[in-house]
Order: C-alpha cells, then sequence, then structure tokens
C-alpha cells in the first residue's frame, strides 16, 4: 500500500465532512413498541420512523431484542449486537431496509386493492395456469 501523505489525509478528512454535511446522520434510535417503529432523531434536527419488522434482521426480533439499538460512530449506522444487525441510516432514510433480495421479497409481499382484484379474477379463472412438463 502506498503511503498517505498529509494532502491524502487532508482530501480524506474533507471528504468525511462533506458526508457529515450532507448525509443523514443519528443523534438517537428507540424503539416505540406502541407502533411497533423504529425511531430514529437526526442531526439535523428532523426524525423518522420505519416498521421494525421490514428491516432485514429484525423480522422475527422480540421487543426487548429491538428496544437495544444503538447509534454506531458517527450516527451513521444502527446496531442490534444480540442480532448482529447493522442498518445504514441513509439507506433507511430512502426507504431500503435490506439487500435488494430482502427489498424484492417485502414488494412481493405487498398488497393492494389492485392485486387483490387481480387474485380474485385469476382464481375465477381457475387460478394460476400448472407450468408446462408438471403433473
Amino acid at each position: 500500500m502506498a503511503d498517505l501523505t498529509d494532502q491524502d489525509i487532508d482530501a480524506a478528512l474533507a471528504r468525511g465532512a462533506s458526508a457529515r454535511a450532507s448525509e443523514p446522520r443519528a443523534l438517537s434510535a428507540r424503539y416505540d413498541p406502541a407502533s411497533g417503529r423504529i425511531v430514529v432523531e437526526l442531526t439535523n434536527g428532523a426524525a423518522f420512523a420505519f416498521p421494525a419488522r421490514q428491516a432485514q434482521g429484525l423480522e422475527t426480533a422480540d421487543e426487548t431484542q429491538l428496544a437495544e439499538v444503538t447509534v454506531l460512530g458517527a450516527g451513521s449506522g444502527l446496531h442490534w449486537e444480540a442480532l448482529d444487525v447493522d442498518l445504514s441510516v441513509p439507506e433507511l432514510t430512502a426507504g431500503l431496509f435490506g439487500t435488494k433480495a430482502h427489498m424484492a421479497r417485502l414488494a412481493g409481499r405487498a398488497t393492494s386493492p389492485a392485486k387483490s382484484a387481480a387474485a380474485r379474477m385469476n382464481g375465477a379463472k381457475g387460478g394460476r395456469p400448472r407450468k408446462s412438463g408438471t403433473a
């Protein structure tokens, strides 16, 4: 690995300062059992909440485990030690509760009036067609 110069270090510090100024950073986080949400207070005075059970790794956690959330480092992440779960604050604020595969599973479970109507219409036609070559 190349030796770092003072210029490299100064550039890295500037990138860090820029990220701290532009990315959402957590000041605190807590589990709200009444709503089933993790509530995050940000350093800029804003706050947001997300459904705990939708976040990857928290789906089956009990309320005691969910309550043991801590803020990582400079507020860039949330951590649950007993569950070995880390979530990114910038990704959570963007509505991303896990990996692409996890998010695809969540989308597949989503219900809507249109999805319900399509399922009823499909059922009225005899249900989903069998795959060819299977009994």
